[in-house]
């Protein structure tokens, strides 16, 4: 993609006079002495939000950032340091904080620059410039509106849009030298709904990359609208939730946000090299059902997970991490995969130029299977379908999880019979993975919504998943 590398430069690098030369005489200067590698990663970002509560703007921002992060790594230590400004000055002043870290051994030298084989998997258009500002503010009020003329309980609309525009660029000690240009765009509404004096929210949203004229037409404004409202409504005849061990059916979609959390995350590299993951040491072995492969995979087609180069400058692929049930693999960035003896699988990620790279998800989902949904809720005598789920906390060490749900059901006799309210789930993914009996053949991704945090970092994720079935799990309830 010469032409994204070469914006990149006249975006991140002309305007501070910077050439490759530049680049390369700071990476030689750094791998002087027992440096094994070094990076720097320029970075600009505009992002902008917009806030309607009740028909009123309430919020509205614009944020600039941008700097370079410098990175030299000898053995398993690690320099960092980085500048909020892109100056020759500041670059030379923050690799020479970074090198400064061990000084024995032979120096090494730079090779020679080499670009990464990587395709386009979204536009490089601005978002922040597809819509005027006007339009945007105008999309939020009419979901107001079609929200409250849905129903007559609908009390208060909350709906947020924003997009967000950033410029990449990757130089490392290994010759590498890419580039990306990443839009991202969200689009998300809540509402609350009250009937006879009880309260019910509910939630939707998505986006990818791309602009707004991309995701948000006028049939998806009104989808949007209508999907929370529905939530809200059905949450408001919802019955306590029942408690005890019994089956679990998660529905296609959004329900793998628990995927991504109870395994996904035992999956990346640095937990399994520090052996403090319940997946550490386990390649080859069966880790799960035989129906479940399980894969990562950043070169999905405008999905908010994806990236063209991740943030080493590796080209992302698609990776397997479980196959029919056995561990293949796990998710690595460069610095992992080199103490690991293997190699990066463009997974290396970070928040911004002022983080530093670590192993991350894309977009983490489950392959379908062969049951259709009917079979799978016609197979339980007894348990909960789980339509939509919300926050959780895991135990990346032993695998134990909580997780809330935003909209179940009771199943009773193979059938949905009644909408639950303060179900919660309690398990070990592990432990859970093994006791998945039925997978779905209706493999759906999330919307667009997911954020991923790790080590105080937050990036934008894809989670998704067929329908599949839980033969027993722990339900907290409220009955």
């Amino acid at each position: 993609m010469p032409e994204i590398l070469n914006t990149a430069k006249q975006h991140l690098l002309e305007p501070a006079e910077l050439s490759d030369i530049d680049l390369n005489q700071t990476l030689n200067t750094m791998m002087q002495g027992s440096i094994d590698s070094a990076d720097l990663y320029f970075q600009s970002l505009s992002h902008e939000s917009w806030v309607l509560e009740d028909g009123i703007v309430k919020d509205g921002c614009f944020d600039v950032d941008g700097g370079v992060g410098v990175r030299a790594i000898s053995g398993d230590k690690t320099g960092f340091a980085y500048s909020n400004e892109i100056r020759i000055d500041a670059l030379q002043q923050a690799s020479n904080s970074a090198r400064c870290i061990a000084q024995s051994g032979q120096n090494k030298q730079v090779n020679a620059w080499k670009h990464p084989v990587a395709n386009k998997y979204y536009s490089t258009n601005n978002p922040l410039h597809s819509l005027a500002v006007n339009r945007k503010i105008s999309i939020l009020q009419e979901i107001d509106a079609i929200a409250r003329s849905y129903d007559p309980s609908v009390k208060k609309v909350i709906a947020s849009i924003s997009g967000t525009y950033e410029h990449v660029l990757v130089a490392t000690s290994d010759g590498t030298l890419a580039a990306d240009i990443r839009p991202l765009v969200r689009l998300n509404v809540s509402v609350i709904a009250e009937r006879n004096g009880r309260q019910e929210q509910g939630t939707y949203g998505g986006g990818g990359r791309g602009d707004y004229l991309q995701f948000f037409n006028d049939q998806v404004i009104k989808t949007y609208a209508e999907k929370a409202v529905q939530q809200a409504l059905i949450n408001l005849e919802a019955i306590d939730a029942p408690a005890g061990n019994m089956p679990v059916v998660l529905s296609p979609g959004w329900s793998g946000v628990l995927l991504h959390e109870a395994v996904g995350h035992g999956l990346e590299g640095d937990f399994n090299r520090k052996q403090t993951s319940v997946y550490a040491g386990k390649i080859g072995q069966q880790v799960a059902s035989k129906l479940c492969t399980v894969v990562d995979d950043g070169t999905l087609l405008e999905r908010r997970g994806s990236l063209n180069i991740d943030d080493e400058g590796v080209a992302t692929q698609r990776t397997v991490l479980i196959e029919n049930g056995i561990l293949t693999g796990y998710m690595q960035d460069k610095l992992n995969a080199k103490l690991m003896n293997t190699a990066s699988t463009g997974n290396g990620r970070r928040e911004s130029y002022a983080h530093l790279p670590m192993p991350r998800m894309t977009n983490t989902f489950m392959l379908a299977g062969k049951s259709t949904e009917e079979e799978i809720i016609s197979s339980v005598d007894k348990g909960i379908y789980v339509a939509s789920m919300g926050g959780g906390q895991v135990d990346i060490t032993s695998g134990k999880f909580v997780f809330s749900t935003t909209e179940a059901w009771l199943i009773e006799n193979g059938k949905k019979v009644s909408p639950i309210k303060g179900a919660t789930l309690v398990g070990n993914g592990f432990d859970v993975m093994q006791n998945i009996t039925m997978v779905g053949n209706d493999l759906q991704l999330d919307t667009g919504v997911g954020i991923c945090g790790k080590d105080g970092q937050t990036v934008p994720v894809g989670v998704g998943q067929p329908t599949v079935k839980i033969n027993s799990m722990t339900v907290g309830g409220t009955a």
